[in-house]
Protein backbone atom coordinates (compact mmCIF):
# COMPACT_ATOMS: atom_id res chain seq x y z
CA UNK A 1 0.00 0.00 0.00
CA UNK A 2 1.21 3.58 -1.01
CA UNK A 3 1.93 6.61 1.03
CA UNK A 4 -0.83 8.28 -1.26
CA UNK A 5 -3.50 5.37 -0.26
CA UNK A 6 -3.26 5.54 3.13
CA UNK A 7 -3.42 9.67 3.22
CA UNK A 8 -6.79 9.26 1.05
CA UNK A 9 -8.02 6.54 3.87
CA UNK A 10 -6.90 8.86 6.30
CA UNK A 11 -9.23 11.79 4.80
CA UNK A 12 -12.02 9.16 4.35
CA UNK A 13 -12.24 9.64 8.00
CA UNK A 14 -12.24 12.82 8.73
CA UNK A 15 -14.71 13.42 6.51
CA UNK A 16 -16.99 11.12 8.47
CA UNK A 17 -15.09 11.50 12.29
CA UNK A 18 -17.75 10.00 14.25
CA UNK A 19 -16.27 6.10 12.02
CA UNK A 20 -13.68 6.59 14.67
CA UNK A 21 -14.84 8.69 17.71
CA UNK A 22 -12.12 7.26 20.22
CA UNK A 23 -9.27 9.27 18.19
CA UNK A 24 -8.38 12.44 17.07
CA UNK A 25 -5.58 11.69 15.83
CA UNK A 26 -6.13 10.94 12.41
CA UNK A 27 -2.35 10.79 10.59
CA UNK A 28 -1.92 7.85 13.12
CA UNK A 29 -4.60 5.47 12.17
CA UNK A 30 -3.33 2.12 10.69
CA UNK A 31 -5.05 1.09 7.90
CA UNK A 32 -6.59 -2.07 10.25
CA UNK A 33 -8.54 0.60 12.41
CA UNK A 34 -9.19 2.60 9.27
CA UNK A 35 -10.67 -0.86 8.11
CA UNK A 36 -12.26 -2.31 11.25
CA UNK A 37 -14.27 1.23 11.67
CA UNK A 38 -16.01 1.17 7.78
CA UNK A 39 -16.50 -2.44 8.42
CA UNK A 40 -18.29 -1.93 11.34
CA UNK A 41 -20.26 1.13 11.42
CA UNK A 42 -19.35 2.52 8.05
CA UNK A 43 -22.25 2.78 5.97
CA UNK A 44 -22.16 0.87 2.01
CA UNK A 45 -20.51 4.13 0.39
CA UNK A 46 -18.20 4.18 2.83
CA UNK A 47 -16.76 0.72 2.37
CA UNK A 48 -17.25 1.35 -1.50
CA UNK A 49 -14.44 4.51 -0.98
CA UNK A 50 -12.30 2.58 0.35
CA UNK A 51 -12.57 -0.35 -1.68
CA UNK A 52 -11.64 2.35 -4.36
CA UNK A 53 -8.76 3.37 -2.53
CA UNK A 54 -7.26 0.25 -1.65
CA UNK A 55 -8.41 -2.00 -4.46
CA UNK A 56 -10.31 -5.18 -3.59
CA UNK A 57 -7.78 -7.35 -3.04
CA UNK A 58 -5.54 -5.29 -0.51
CA UNK A 59 -9.10 -4.62 1.64
CA UNK A 60 -9.34 -8.66 1.47
CA UNK A 61 -6.01 -9.08 3.04
CA UNK A 62 -6.64 -6.56 5.40
CA UNK A 63 -9.94 -8.50 6.25
CA UNK A 64 -8.24 -11.53 6.51
CA UNK A 65 -5.64 -9.86 8.93
CA UNK A 66 -8.23 -8.79 11.24
CA UNK A 67 -10.21 -11.89 10.65
CA UNK A 68 -7.61 -13.93 11.85
CA UNK A 69 -6.61 -12.03 14.97
CA UNK A 70 -7.13 -13.90 18.19
CA UNK A 71 -9.01 -10.77 19.69
CA UNK A 72 -10.41 -9.08 16.91
CA UNK A 73 -13.23 -6.11 17.26
CA UNK A 74 -15.20 -7.04 13.86
CA UNK A 75 -18.61 -7.40 15.17
CA UNK A 76 -19.88 -10.93 13.96
CA UNK A 77 -22.64 -9.98 11.50
CA UNK A 78 -20.09 -7.92 9.49
CA UNK A 79 -17.54 -10.40 9.79
CA UNK A 80 -20.01 -13.09 8.75
CA UNK A 81 -20.75 -10.65 5.38
CA UNK A 82 -17.25 -9.59 4.40
CA UNK A 83 -16.13 -13.18 4.87
CA UNK A 84 -18.92 -14.67 2.32
CA UNK A 85 -17.99 -10.89 -0.35
CA UNK A 86 -14.31 -11.29 -0.20
CA UNK A 87 -14.53 -15.35 -0.75
CA UNK A 88 -16.61 -13.92 -3.50
CA UNK A 89 -15.26 -11.04 -5.40
CA UNK A 90 -11.66 -11.03 -4.03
Amino acid sequence: MSSQQLTLARNLIRIKPSLIWYSKAYDQLSIESIAEAVFNYGTWQEFLKLKDILGIKSLARTFTKLNEMPRSNLLPIYRNYFRHYFEHYA
